[in-house]
């Protein structure tokens, strides 16, 4: 049979001379048998990624769009092949179909360009959805993790990855898998929060839904990138085994053994070792004792800094060199430290060409697996196809909506919300007007337009100010500013003043703009060097509350800021974490009490910038205040803190067992019942506490959580069913191990509100836990 394989730009082949498009043979044969074919420089090649300056194969969006444009050139970066196509959507905002037709260009011009007619995997951001121009922009990771929801994360990984697959995207740069270790860290809004568990619990879910539409995920960021000193971006990383292992480890653990299909590695060095050239990490560790099987991405220009930052490297070939042996398989987001510098270094001796044929292997499967070597391979994107390519799809919205209005999370109320009907009252705050405070730093306006206001957003979003006054129509609302987020310009603060003086309430809206690199006040680059409100903030929020006027204080940030200090005299407090596209009106409606608040805080809310551990998973030793210390640690609002319009009642703990064998497990249950006049969602937690171990142990540990919804009077039976693995640790020996002992259980509403406890005893002798058999905790809920 003779058959022309789609543009490829050659004469028709036979199949037998190209048995890796033959889908009917097994996935190594067709490794093995392209591989052999390979010359060096295209082996390399496969290695190797291009950033297109896509914007030379079109007509401009407006004047100056040129700046968003990033150097790349086809015919000399792909003239043996390529191995990923970088960012072909997330680079200029154009049309998504006008990206669909250039993408395809490219993908024709690769296989033209390949011997053997090798299409290039395209990979893009996708944190807080696809970032492309005009794509649904959801809630920040943080913010997700506030919901306490993985089945409606996994629908939000769904949704995004069905959008990227439609686009012809084969790899999503997310989900960051980091635990927070210092609030400071700019990039705390990108994660799942600062315990592991729930990192775990919400991670798995959004990589089970990307990968379900055919697009793989990649953990970021392997490994302790959130663990930097002084939570400065970048910096060194002086965490020991044991905190990696207990607390920074396991969420990739976990989705390794979930099937996760690519990981990306850290910036940071942990005890002077790069992660880009470890092979203890991504060899020893992440390989062999895990059994990872995907490929490993770099971080964008991770080999260049091997020379430049780390200074473990001479030069390029010698970064390739290093970071090749170690385990890294492909370069992003261009060719530096592989690409002809890798080919120099092969041929200098040093590096031995078995780590380039393992690392092609790794990259040649994928492709294989994504179909991109089959005879009937189209290197047009399914939508281009279609015609049409809609990534703001109201299915989407609406997703983006419950995941807004999930998030939420009630501080502190008087009575205060929900707000009145009638009345007057006064918005004030730099985030009350502007939409961008509600989007992350990967979003695409503030990642990619954040000095482009007259681009637009590229989506339909409105302010809460918008939001507020099309909920509550009666209402005689107020606007002023009051200060601008960051500059220290205090010009406004008498007005505010004076507005809030002649209202009935005030809803005062602080907080965040998101950007990159010191542009915004969260992200990437955007560190602090302590938790006060940005600018000049905390200054408008303690003259509008000293008007003695009911102030409502809302913070929309991508970090937890010292807030607490106003609790005391604040009517009510919210804390969203930068809740997206339809975060105006998710927000608004629960201020109008016409939707209920059931977010859970994934991290603490500090009472001052500086006094408190930077995670509520720390140790015995510092837990509180006392003459050792002037400082108070004590949060404001703990962990999986969140109130509700309705309340709650936990009660009724019961243990299955009283002793458990080491490597048993055990059920706890629990009674949650509504005991308020409306409908509500209550997230039960579940917690661990080692009284005597042979190494010190967090206070507390989250074992597992549920969350419950609950019509007035509904009550339910939840029960958490544990193995002994989820009270492993690393012992003296260096090896995570399950001890015997007494553990303590407490159920509650946070981590600090726990009314219902009780204890099991692990008896037998000292169990070796390496590699864990469970990592989820199951729950059922059983109504009456």
């Amino acid at each position: 049979m003779t058959t022309t394989m789609p543009d490829h730009g050659g004469l028709p082949q036979e199949e037998s001379d190209r048995p890796w498009t033959d889908p009917a043979l097994p996935v190594a044969d067709r490794v093995d048998a392209l591989l052999a074919r390979l010359t060096l420089p295209e082996k390399v090649a496969q290695l190797s990624s291009t950033w297109e300056d896509i914007e030379a194969d079109g007509p401009e969006v407006a004047p100056g769009s040129n700046h968003f444009g990033r150097v790349g050139d086809l015919d000399e970066t792909a003239r043996h092949g390529l191995g990923q196509l970088t960012r072909p959507y997330g680079t200029l905002p154009r049309p998504a179909l006008e990206h669909a037709r250039l993408l395809a260009r490219h993908q024709q011009q690769v296989v033209r360009q390949s011997r053997f007619g090798i299409p290039a995997m395209a990979h893009d951001e996708c944190l807080t959805g696809f970032t492309a121009y005009g794509a649904t922009i959801y809630p920040t990771s943080l913010g997700m993790a506030a919901t306490f929801d993985p089945a409606l994360i996994r629908r939000v990984g769904e949704a995004i990855g069905s959008d990227m697959a439609e686009a012809g995207v084969h790899q999503g740069l997310s989900p960051v898998v980091d635990v927070i270790r210092d609030y400071r860290w700019g990039r705390c809004e990108e994660t799942y929060g600062e315990d592991p568990y729930l990192v775990g619990e919400l991670a798995e879910a959004y990589v089970t839904g990307l990968q379900s539409a055919g697009v793989y995920a990649t953990l970021k960021h392997f490994a302790g990138y959130s663990a930097s000193m002084g939570g400065r971006n970048h910096a060194p990383v002086h965490a020991g085994r044991r905190e990696l292992f207990d607390v920074i480890l396991p969420p990739f653990e976990r989705l390794v053994a979930s099937g996760v299909r690519s990981v990306m590695n850290s910036y940071a060095e942990i005890d002077g070792e790069a992660p880009a050239a470890s092979r203890w990490l991504l060899t020893e560790v992440l390989r062999d004792a895990w059994g990872f099987e995907g490929t490993v991405v770099s971080d964008y220009w991770s080999l260049p800094f091997l020379v430049n930052a780390h200074r473990v490297a001479a030069d390029l070939p010698d970064a390739g060199a290093l970071a090749l042996r170690a385990g890294m398989d492909v370069e992003l987001p261009d060719q530096r430290g592989f690409g002809t510098a890798l080919v120099h270094a092969v041929e200098l001796g040093l590096v031995e060409k078995e780590f380039v044929d393992r690392a092609v292997r790794r990259v040649l499967r994928q492709k294989v697996d994504l179909g991109l070597l089959d005879t009937d391979w189209d290197p047009r994107p399914p939508a281009l196809r279609a015609g049409e390519l809609d990534l703001d799809k109201p299915e989407n919205r609406q997703l983006a909506h419950a995941v807004a209005q999930s998030s939420a999370v009630l501080l502190s109320n008087d009575g205060a919300l929900p707000l009145p009907a009638t009345g007057r009252i006064a918005l004030i705050g730099p985030c009350a007007d502007d939409v961008r405070t509600m989007f992350g730093c990967y979003s695409f306006p503030n990642h990619v337009l954040a000095e482009r206001d007259d681009l637009g957003n590229g989506v339909e979003a409105v302010s809460l100010r918008h939001a507020l006054t099309t909920e509550l129509s009666r209402v005689e609302w107020e606007f002023t500013q009051g200060c601008p987020i960051r500059e220290a310009d205090r010009s406004g603060i008498a007005a505010a003043v004076e507005v809030a003086a002649g209202a009935d309430l005030t809803v005062l809206v602080v907080g965040d703009k998101a950007g990159m690199f010191g542009i915004g006040t969260s992200g990437e680059g955007c560190d602090v060097e302590d938790l006060r409100l940005p600018g000049v903030q905390e200054e408008l929020v303690d003259a509008v509350l000293a008007t003695g006027r009911p102030v409502v204080l809302v913070a929309s940030s991508g970090r937890p800021y010292a807030v607490g200090r106003f609790a005391a005299t604040a009517a009510a407090m919210v804390q969203v974490f930068l809740p997206g596209e339809e975060g105006g009106r998710a927000v608004a409606q629960l201020l109008a009490g016409k939707a209920n608040f059931s977010g859970k805080l994934p991290v603490q809310i500090p009472t001052t910038p500086g006094g408190q551990p930077y995670t509520y998973l720390h140790a015995p030793l510092g837990d509180r205040q006392s003459w050792l210390s002037n400082l108070d640690p004590t949060p404001a609002f703990p962990f999986g803190h969140g109130l509700s319009y309705t309340t709650f009642e936990i009660d009724e703990l019961s243990v299955d067992r009283e002793l458990v064998p080491v490597d048993g497990a055990f059920t706890v249950g629990a009674r949650v019942r509504n005991t308020g006049a409306v409908a509500g969602a209550e997230t039960v937690q579940l917690y661990a506490i080692d009284p005597v171990a042979q190494v010190t142990r967090p206070v507390r540990s989250l074992l597992g959580f549920a969350k419950v919804a609950l019509e007035p009077g509904e009550q339910a039976m939840v029960r958490f069913h544990v193995h002994t693995d989820r009270l492993a640790f690393t012992g003296l020996g260096g090896t995570r191990i399950v001890e015997p002992g007494e553990i303590l259980l407490e159920v509650g509403s946070s981590s600090l509100d726990t009314p219902v406890r009780g204890a099991v005893q692990l008896v037998g002798e000292e169990r070796d836990a390496t590699v864990p058999a469970h990592h989820a905790v199951p729950v059922s809920v059983e109504r009456d």
